[in-house]
């Protein structure tokens, strides 16, 4: 299973007034695991950065200039997606402005190139309803070291969030759980361990059968023969008395 997780900066908060999308980080999840096979490109976004946005990821128009259009490394970041699935934080958010910069560009929107979409936030929400839901708190619930986070940033984000979607699907990886093994000092008792579902059941040693069994030959004994564990049927033959010879008679 391979995912890419990612995240963007961009412009502004609006892409239908022509914000655009200036940073691009991603990062690769194969079988849940990070490869090390990261994208990651700043770009020139044509315009400049709101005060607003430009407080949120720090990057200065002029950072930007020397950068390159979103058409030039469409190419590569195509490749990089394809077929993979996305995992990204408030989704609705990057999916938009990206499927912009692939409309300017010419090229087809982004469901033909993915496999689909998960929303980190979405999830994040069904899992803590009702709780503060950013990235930052995230972190702080499942233990995410961002401390060296002062502001957004495209691949950094990337990388904290691979760490939350990890932390908050872990359990996951497989439909099968796999039991523990006997520990040694059970073993060294000559148990023989036996695997039922989730809970692991020591069959007797044979000096263990042994005193059982001469336990319950005391208890027969002094019972004169009424011990009900060597009787597996005295409670259907103490439930039904014994017919009487009329009533035996009657009944033929």
């Amino acid at each position: 299973m391979r995912q890419i997780v990612l995240d963007t900066e961009t412009t502004g908060l609006n892409a239908k007034l022509g914000d655009r999308v200036i940073e691009i980080g991603c990062l690769e999840l194969l079988n849940r695991r990070p490869t090390g096979n990261h994208f990651h490109h700043y770009l020139n976004p044509g315009r400049g950065s709101e005060e607003g946005a430009m407080k949120v990821h720090g990057i200065s128009d002029e950072f930007l200039l020397d950068k390159p259009r979103f058409h030039e490394i469409a190419p590569e970041f195509i490749e990089y997606i394809s077929g993979a699935e996305l995992i990204i934080h408030n989704a609705p958010f990057d999916v938009e402005f990206l499927e912009q910069e692939l409309a300017l560009a010419k090229l087809p929107p982004l469901a033909q190139h993915c496999a689909g979409v998960t929303d980190t936030l979405k999830l994040a929400k069904s899992l803590h309803p009702g709780k503060k839901n950013s990235l930052d708190a995230l972190c702080e619930r499942h233990g995410v070291n961002n401390v060296h986070r002062t502001l957004h940033g495209a691949l950094l984000d990337a990388e904290l969030l691979a760490e939350v979607y990890l932390a908050m699907t872990r359990g996951q990886e497989s439909l099968v759980i796999e039991l523990e093994p006997a520990p040694a000092a059970v073993q060294s008792t000559g148990g023989v361990p036996v695997k039922r579902g989730r809970q692991m059941v020591l069959a007797a040693t044979e000096e263990e059968l042994a005193g059982h069994a001469s336990v319950l030959a005391d208890i027969q004994a002094q019972s004169k023969g009424r011990c009900v564990w060597l009787r597996p049927d005295a409670d259907a033959a103490e439930a039904t008395p014994a017919a009487s010879p009329e009533t035996a008679a009657s009944a033929r």
